[in-house]
Formats: C-alpha cells, structure tokens, sequence
C-alpha cells in the first residue's frame, strides 16, 4: 500500500490513542506516536508493528512542559517535511490539583496548552488536505473561561471534572479560532465528543469506587474502540474531505451549541490568557 503521508498522535499509547494509531497505520498512514514515556510506549507499539506491518515512530514529550513541546515540534519539523494527519488526543484528569513545570494547573498545561502549543509550532509543516482533530467531551458543558484558569489551584479550590471541562472547552474555542484562520490553507481543523469512553482515565483513586465502577458502569459506555471511531471519521473519512470548524460525534458531524459558540467574550478571553502566558514563557509561535 502507497504512504498516505504521516500522522502524528498525542497520547499514542492510551485506550483510544493506541486504537487511532492502529487504524491510522492500517490505513496506510506512517505514524508518529507521541508520549510521554517512550520505554513504557514500546510494547505498545511493536504490538500494533507486528499486527498492522506500519511504519511508526515513538517519540517522547511532555506536553505539560513548554520547553520539550519545542523541543518535540522541531525534531518533528527536522525529520518529517509535511504533517497529513494531527490528532490531538492526550489528556489528563487529576483527582488532586497538580500543577506543571511551567507552574500552569495541570489540566489545563496538558490538555489545552501543550496542544495549543504543539499545533501552532507544527503549522509550517501543514498546508492543503492536513487534518487535525482534537478530542473533547460531553463534559466541555462543564467548562468556563476565566482570569483565573491557567492558576494552581488549592485543594479546596479544585474540583477534577471543572478543571477538565474548561480544558475541553478551551480546546473547543481554539478549533473555532484555527479552522477560520487556516481555512484559506485548505487546513481542516475539527473537535471529536466520543461521549464517555471506558478508559484508565476514569480513575477516582478509591479503591472500592474504581471496583464498582467496573462493575457497574463500565459496562454500559462506550470501549475506546467505539469511542476512537467518531475521531477517525473526522481524520480520514473520505466523505469529511474539506469539513472545518465542526465537532463530530457519533462518526458525523453535530450541531454546535449556541451558548457556547456565539461566546466571543469568552472566547477573546481565553485568547488573550494564552497570548499572555506563552509570552511569560518565552514561546514565540
């Protein structure tokens, strides 16, 4: 089978993130799997190797640290001239507050920062039929945009599921702003709800809740095959060639909400927070 170019995955080792990087190779994709922990990534990646015969590539980042993104960003630009593919998929959902290196809430460093950063330095290498597609979720319901959001929080402050829905929305509203001013390019930039997915991530860290949880609720949500399906359809489904600014779910395109669309205040916002941080730490994109 020809190359179909190269595709790059956050997150690449995770429950769905292994699963679009399976798919990504089948269909004839040359992947870039990108993680955070490139020895416990390797099993991972031979076993999809062996079963697809894919050209991968395991390449490590934290992208709760702004310098390594960088650093990340120019060895993919250094070895790969074009991007067809970017699927912004990683995530976190701390049970406690944490916060990153660059002393950023880390929900919100990861899940919508390191992203934001990483497309927007991976942009040179993208141009007319790339697609990138970030995950989001049902719980960007939850999500508000204000002053305060890239803070560490306290104990009493955080609360996991806010914290995660605002970071969702944030990359909701950089997908608005992006697929506007890249449409020109012929770049396609759309957001992927898969709805709730069965996956490490749905973690309590207690004991006796995370038994149950398996029990009982697991069972009736989506596996991360099911819940990987709605993002490949966005990434390489024939049909969605030219499809920009959308959000999919259940493998189509969905109607955006109004309250959260027409919001150019917080949408402004949230520009203006990101412009100012990425200039705290020195990070010209």
């Amino acid at each position: 089978m020809a190359s179909r170019g190269v595709a790059l995955v956050t997150g690449a080792d995770g429950g769905m993130g292994r699963i679009h990087v399976r798919e990504l190779a089948k269909a004839g994709y040359e992947v870039i799997m990108a993680v955070i922990d490139k020895n416990a990534a390797r099993p991972v990646m031979e076993e999809i190797q062996r079963e697809t015969n894919g050209t991968l590539h395991l390449m490590p980042v934290n992208l709760g640290d702004l310098a390594d993104i960088v650093r990340f960003a120019d060895e993919v630009k250094a070895r790969f001239p074009s991007l067809q593919v970017l699927l912004n998929n990683a995530g976190v959902l701390p049970s406690k507050p944490k916060k990153s290196v660059n002393n950023i809430e880390l929900t919100m460093a990861v899940n919508y920062l390191g992203h934001y950063t990483l497309t927007n330095l991976l942009h040179p290498i993208m141009g007319e039929g790339t697609r990138i597609v970030s995950m989001i979720s049902l719980s960007y319901f939850l999500g508000k945009i204000t002053p305060e959001l890239f803070k560490p929080k306290t104990e009493r402050e955080y609360n996991r599921f806010n914290a995660y829905g605002s970071s969702k929305l944030a990359l909701y509203y950089f997908m608005l702003d992006a697929s506007e001013a890249w449409k020109n390019e012929g770049i396609c930039f759309n957001v992927s709800d898969p709805f709730i997915v069965s996956t490490n991530i749905i973690r309590m860290d207690n004991i006796v809740v995370d038994k149950l949880c398996d029990w009982f609720f697991r069972p009736f949500i989506n596996t991360p095959e099911q819940g990987s399906a709605t993002m490949m359809a966005a990434a390489i489904d024939p049909k969605y060639k030219g499809v920009t600014g959308m959000i999919f779910k259940n493998c189509k395109v969905a109607k955006h909400k109004k309250r959260f669309y027409n919001n150019m205040e917080q949408r402004q916002l949230l520009r203006t927070l990101t412009a100012q941080l990425l200039e705290e730490n020195h990070i010209r994109l």
